[in-house]
Order: C-alpha cells, then sequence, then structure tokens
C-alpha cells in the first residue's frame, strides 16, 4: 500500500469511526433509556410489569438496539487500535481489550432483557408462579440489566481514560478531548464503584454519567466533520512511541 492509498485509508477509517460512534450512541440510548428505565418502576414490580406488557414492542426494540450497540462496539474497537496505535502500541492494546471486554459484558447482560421476556410469553410459568411472583421476577431480572451495565462501565472507565491518554499525547487530535474522556472515565468509575460502595448518593451518579456524554459525542462529531491529521498520525507511524 502506497503513501496515498494509506492516507486515504486512514482518513476513511477515521470518518466511519465517527459514524459508529453516532450509531452507537442512538442505538444504546435508546436501548438504556427507552427500552429499560423508562419501564423500570423502582420498588414497584407490579408497575414495572405492567409497563413491560404495554410496551412490549419498546421493550424488544430496545433488546435490538442492545444488540446492534455490542456488534457494532467490536468494529469500533479494532478501528480505534489502529487510529491509536502509533502513539502507543501497548495502551492501545490496553484500550482495545478493556473495550472488548465491556462489550462482552454487554452482550452476556441481554440475557436478563431475554429472560424478562420468556417468562411474559411463556403460560407454564403463569401456571406455576402467581401474578405477584412473576413480577417479582421480572422485576429482579431488569434490575441485574442495571447491575450489568453498571460492571461493564468499569471496563468502559478503563477504556476511556487509555483513549483520553492517548488523545493527549497524540499530535492529531485537540488536546481538550484527552481531557473530556479524562472527565468521562473518572464519572463512569464514580458512578459504577460509587453505586456498589454509597449506594445512597444513586441519583449524584446519575448527574455525573449525563455530564461525561460531551466526550464521546464530541470525538465522534469531530471523526466525522474534521478527521484526522493524517501527516501528524504519519509521524508517528514513523517515529512510534514505546508506551
Amino acid at each position: 500500500m502506497n503513501r496515498s492509498e494509506t492516507t486515504s485509508s486512514i482518513s476513511k477509517m477515521a470518518r466511519f469511526s465517527g459514524v459508529l460512534y453516532l450509531f452507537i450512541a442512538v442505538c444504546g440510548g435508546f436501548a438504556f433509556f427507552a427500552g429499560y428505565e423508562n419501564l423500570l418502576v423502582t420498588g414497584d414490580s407490579a408497575a414495572t410489569a405492567n409497563n413491560i406488557i404495554n410496551s412490549e414492542a419498546i421493550f424488544r426494540l430496545g433488546f435490538a438496539g442492545d444488540a446492534l450497540t455490542f456488534l457494532s462496539e467490536i468494529i469500533l474497537t479494532i478501528l480505534l487500535y489502529h487510529l491509536f496505535k502509533p502513539v502507543g502500541k501497548t495502551l492501545s492494546q490496553i484500550a482495545a481489550l478493556a473495550r472488548l471486554a465491556m462489550t462482552a459484558m454487554i452482550g452476556m447482560n441481554l440475557l436478563n432483557k431475554l429472560i424478562v421476556l420468556h417468562l411474559l410469553n411463556n403460560a407454564d410459568y403463569a401456571a406455576v408462579f402467581t401474578a405477584e411472583q412473576l413480577e417479582a421476577l421480572m422485576n429482579l431480572f431488569m434490575t441485574a440489566y442495571g447491575f450489568g451495565s453498571l460492571i461493564w462501565g468499569v471496563f468502559f472507565g478503563l477504556h476511556l481514560l487509555v483513549i483520553g491518554y492517548l488523545i493527549f499525547n497524540s499530535s492529531y487530535f485537540p488536546k481538550i478531548l484527552g481531557v473530556l474522556f479524562a472527565f468521562a472515565s473518572f464519572g463512569y468509575f464514580t458512578d459504577s464503584f460509587g453505586t456498589f460502595l454509597l449506594p445512597q448518593f444513586e441519583a449524584f451518579y446519575t448527574v455525573i454519567i449525563l455530564a461525561t456524554i460531551p466526550a464521546e459525542l464530541t470525538f465522534a462529531f469531530w471523526l466525522l466533520i474534521k478527521g484526522i491529521n493524517v501527516k501528524q498520525w504519519q509521524k508517528h507511524v514513523l517515529v512510534p512511541s514505546q508506551a
């Protein structure tokens, strides 16, 4: 591959990464907020069950959104590895493995939603459990889905921290993006560890998580609109970092 082909390839890779970022934001956001949080009523199993029954189509679309998210995450992980490998191969590998671990958790977490659907649509359970028991079981697996999100958030926090460092030390992306990623990493770590250690401040952690959204969205639009400074990327290729 000659230099012009490499330039064209890395530019396309950067912009496609931006497209994937936005696609994941839409699918993942819908899956979590519309297909989960909007249906879950904390402390009220009956209300949660009724919401799922009355909005089964939304719940199923949320499942599809999660599935599309983790499939897209696999592709994005590989693209990000190639984009940042010139800055630090080892760190890029750590970031990639952390994001893949997160992706695997997202996939496994879908089991909780599948079990809810199974309880909802299998008449055999209605013959064994009372309505209250079925509602409690559905609420349990919905809650477990939320816990799963907190677990994959730990891996995502590590990924964001390393990517933030790589962005900051690259010369082909603005350093402010690296700072935003570091802040987002802090947000995810705070949400995950804080919810398990100090659950009484859960509402505060939710605010922190919402404040992390600009990091990846800004990066996504930067990749999509501005792309990558190919000349600076090539300089890192010619003189690779030891990190």
